[in-house]
């Protein structure tokens, strides 16, 4: 279905990438600006994984652009009674609500589920597949600080193999010209051949050195089976951001991380609010991206989606 949901960045071109980035400006430029661009208009948020950020954030959106907001919690619904997605989504179409917003640990739901209902539905994580807002909002982020994206090297280092949003930055930043390399642990990698053309697998030292940013991932270890370090600052002086490793970076190289951030592990807690740091940055421009991607779909964007939006399926 064209023009009718936001299941990934895979297969996106870079212009409809930098429509969304350049929607997403002017609400980052507008950060208290109440619309009613979508008035009296029904947005559900099904999260069946837990969320602080990336919740709250889109709540957030909706009511920033008017949108009455149904917040769906998982564990008091039918769904603990057997109940289908599917079905739950036919159930909130059937009441009027016209756009889900969906995290889910399950990888090909969006799949399922993408030709079979009316509603708009916005990918708000899925799986170890893709988490396209997260990865929007950190383009913007380094769009805002850099004032570009194309040149850059970026680093991202840590459990690759279960990240979300490595899996759409695999697509992002290739796409918009950036240089793409990755670090951590060998059973954290993802394989070779998962890897696009030009992706590199450095060694940590070499990714912070060399890098304009440097995103660290923390260890998903709620999606491991087995125990991978003996201790949490094992991890963290073989594989963490730390404050020595910090030292090695560029002059104007920055933090990044898409949270939630485990302090000590994958970074050492004095420079998640360090001046090179820009992970609360990154929460304010999800806000932005969040609802620049609401209102593309629900509301047709503005004239300078227009071109993109007649082919685009988000």
């Amino acid at each position: 279905m064209e023009n009718k949901h936001l299941l990934g960045i895979k297969g996106m071109s870079k212009e409809q990438i930098e429509a969304i980035l350049d929607r997403a400006t002017y609400w980052a430029d507008r950060p208290k600006q109440q619309a009613d661009i979508l008035q009296d208009r029904f947005v559900a948020n099904l999260f069946f994984e837990p969320s602080t950020r990336t919740r709250c954030s889109f709540e957030v959106a909706e009511k920033r652009l008017g949108a009455h907001v149904l917040n769906f919690a998982a564990e008091s619904s039918s769904t603990t009674k057997g109940e289908t997605i599917y079905d739950t989504i036919r159930t909130l179409e059937s009441m009027g609500v016209e756009a889900a917003v969906i995290r889910t640990s399950q990888n090909g739901l969006f799949d399922e589920l993408k030709d079979k209902v009316s509603m708009h539905l916005v990918n708000a994580g899925e799986g170890t597949d893709e988490h396209p807002t997260q990865c929007l909002l950190d383009l913007l982020t380094i769009k805002r600080q850099f004032g570009k994206i194309a040149g850059l090297r970026i680093a991202i280092i840590g459990d690759l193999r279960h990240s979300r949003v490595l899996g759409s930055h695999l697509h992002a930043l290739p796409t918009l010209g950036a240089e793409l390399v990755l670090a951590g642990p060998p059973s954290m990698m993802r394989p070779a051949e998962d890897l696009p053309t030009g992706v590199r697998v450095v060694g940590i030292d070499e990714a912070i050195q060399s890098a304009d940013v440097v995103m660290m991932l923390r260890v998903q270890l709620e999606r491991h089976n087995e125990a991978l370090f003996s201790s949490q600052e094992e991890y963290h002086q073989a594989y963490g951001l730390t404050l020595a490793r910090e030292k090695m970076m560029k002059k104007d190289a920055v933090i990044m991380h898409p949270a939630p951030f485990n302090r000590g592990v994958e970074i050492d807690s004095a420079l998640v609010e360090c001046e090179r740091s820009l992970i609360f940055t990154q929460v304010s421009n999800g806000v932005a991206v969040r609802m620049a991607v609401l209102e593309g779909l629900m509301n047709g964007g503005v004239k300078t989606w227009e071109p993109f939006l007649k082919t685009a399926s988000f």
